[in-house]
């Protein structure tokens, strides 16, 4: 099998599956104890990985917050934060979003072959553009980031990434936060679409940990026999 790094996928939904609004202006489901907890998570990867939608609605800065944890990176030989990624069908970016212009660690955009020169020309200058195919794959986009040194990735979304890597079987565990309100709209962006998932009625996904952090659940799950337990 190729090998790929061990995968965490991270997210927080409304009590009815939704991961934001209908409306452009986010909209925090998560709480600052949580939020701390998910700091722990990213120090600890060597990648995070988001959808191109994601960098273009949410304009994440996807770094590390906590002083101690930066030190701590440091202290390995590590940039302050993880690398950053994301996947991407058009290239259609802005160079000057978050995602690219802060941190210190390495930016990689994985895209389709025919948007390569489009995107080398706008995010060469702040990125490493690498053709992903004719579609961008996962399997073949995790591959990649093995060979480039990830061994832990962390991917925070949106909708059709997560839905990308868990019907591909390319995920080792879930991390789904559970907020305590519903968003109430059917235009509001779903956790995943639709899709062949390998777990199902026949195949449940094995509950490993649940965790109340003040009024948000933490639900995680085993995907993989790759799963690690931790205290």
């Amino acid at each position: 099998m190729p090998e790929r790094p061990y995968t965490i996928l991270s997210c927080s939904i409304s009590l009815d599956g939704y991961l934001g609004g209908a409306t452009e202006e986010r909209l925090v489901l998560s709480n600052d104890a949580d939020l701390d907890r998910v700091d722990r998570v990213r120090a600890e990867c060597d990648a995070i990985l988001v959808g191109a939608g994601t960098v273009r609605d949410d304009n994440p800065r996807l770094l590390v917050r906590d002083p101690a944890l930066r030190e701590r990176r440091r202290a390995r030989g590590l940039p302050e934060s993880p690398a950053k990624v994301t996947m991407t069908r058009h290239a259609h970016l802005d160079a000057a979003s978050n995602f690219f212009a802060t941190g210190d660690s390495e930016k990689i955009v994985y895209c389709t072959s025919a948007s390569v020169a489009a995107a080398r020309s706008r995010l060469a200058r702040v990125a490493t553009v690498v053709d992903g195919g004719q579609q961008v794959e996962v399997g073949r986009l995790t591959e990649d980031l093995y060979d480039r040194g990830v061994r832990r990735l962390m991917v925070e979304g949106g909708g059709r990434v997560h839905t990308q890597f868990l019907t591909s079987a390319a995920a080792d565990e879930l991390h789904l936060v559970v907020a305590p309100f519903f968003v109430g709209t059917s235009q509001a962006r779903r956790f995943v679409g639709d899709g062949a998932f390998p777990w199902n009625p026949g195949h449940r996904a094995r509950l490993a940990e649940t965790r109340q952090i003040g009024d948000v659940v933490l639900l995680r799950y085993a995907l993989s026999t790759r799963f690690e337990e931790t205290a």
